[in-house]
């Protein structure tokens, strides 16, 4: 799935998020926004993104497949 910068997701962990678990990965069923931070790679870039809550707080880098977009 490819992803927006700016837009908002809701996280479900897929496996290499699952297997690659981290302190700062976010809760299931979270809300989040996709982010590009200067110097890193873009959006969708080998199928990652970088998030960010929906306060401003940065997350990390997460799979692209974890993210299914919010509908209004």
């Amino acid at each position: 799935m490819k992803v927006r910068k700016g837009s908002t997701y809701i996280f479900h962990a897929s496996f290499w998020d699952v297997a690659d678990r981290r302190s700062n990965t976010p809760e299931e069923g979270a809300v989040v926004r996709v982010v590009h931070p200067h110097g890193c790679p873009p959006p969708n870039a080998m199928n990652h993104c970088h998030v960010e809550t929906l306060a401003g707080a940065f997350i990390g880098l997460v799979s692209c497949n974890s993210l299914t977009k919010v509908r209004p």
